[in-house]
């Protein structure tokens, strides 16, 4: 595999029992990574671990809640002890509650803010920690932040979500400045997905017409497609090739930028 060959990198999944989580953890395990799905589904993460572990990669499962920094730190010790260091972190875990601006509920807002935001802030913040010099694992590595063309776009609709990951660029993009500066040999990128047909995103394509936004699932669906210049929705493995190129030799000198995977639709 060349410059995209993981062997030998240790990598910590959020969100990483179903959906886009899953699909990247397997391909980092494809490229060579031993990988720890971090989620708070537990019979589903074990699961996905175990297909993981049952094509000869080493695999585990750790339960992390992302908005609890005692979760945090025991999910990164159990890495570093269960795969033997830890070099890769990408902070998948997400979610998305629709609605309009003029029925957005506090509560619900929080909710994002707090997986959304305060998850992806603790998950650089402790895989900083182990991966610098003198930390856990000790030997740098890469964060990669899963944003959203919702942060890119004005979609309705989604107000609360898209400013939710409008942040994590901003994590992603200080972060990096910030591990550059301190020589903690971490590169920090973001992912801007589009649509893409996980259980989540059905979810959303029958929200918008809850909301009265279109008549119909298909309709909001050929709409997200007709917006879309290569004409498709996504997939998650263009999500999780994009995470494994991102993780590797081959983007040894990108830090601090944003990938869009979205088929143009954010241009």
């Amino acid at each position: 595999m060349g410059s995209f060959d993981l062997t030998g990198r240790k990598a910590l999944v959020t969100g990483g029992a179903r959906g886009i989580g899953a699909s990247i953890a397997q391909a980092l395990a494809k490229a060579g990574a031993a990988v720890m799905i971090g989620d708070i589904l537990a019979d589903l993460g074990e699961q996905t671990a175990g297909a993981i572990a049952g094509t000869g990669a080493k695999a585990g499962f750790v339960p992390l809640d992302v908005r609890d920094d005692a979760s945090w730190q025991a999910a990164v010790a159990a890495t570093v002890e269960t795969l033997g260091g830890f070099d890769i972190l990408v902070n998948n875990a997400g979610i998305e509650i629709t609605s309009l601006v003029v029925d957005i509920d506090a509560e619900a807002l929080r909710r994002m803010l707090d997986v959304n935001i305060v998850g992806v802030g603790l998950g650089m913040k402790h895989a900083f920690r182990a991966m610098r010099p003198g930390g856990a694992a000790g030997k740098g590595g890469a964060v990669v932040n899963i944003s959203s063309v919702a942060a890119t776009i004005a979609f309705p609709s989604i107000a609360g979500y898209s400013a939710t990951k409008s942040a994590v660029d901003r994590l992603t993009r200080v972060g990096a400045m910030e591990a550059g500066k301190l020589g903690y040999g971490v590169r920090v990128n973001c992912i801007y997905p589009g649509l893409i047909p996980t259980d989540m995103g059905m979810k959303l394509a029958g929200d918008v017409v809850a909301v009265g936004l279109w008549p119909t699932t298909d309709a909001a669906v050929g709409d997200v497609v007709g917006r879309t210049p290569l004409g498709r929705l996504g997939e998650v493995g263009d999500v999780a090739d994009a995470a494994v190129f991102l993780c590797s030799h081959a983007a040894r000198f990108i830090t601090g930028a944003g990938l869009p995977v979205d088929g143009g639709m954010g241009m």
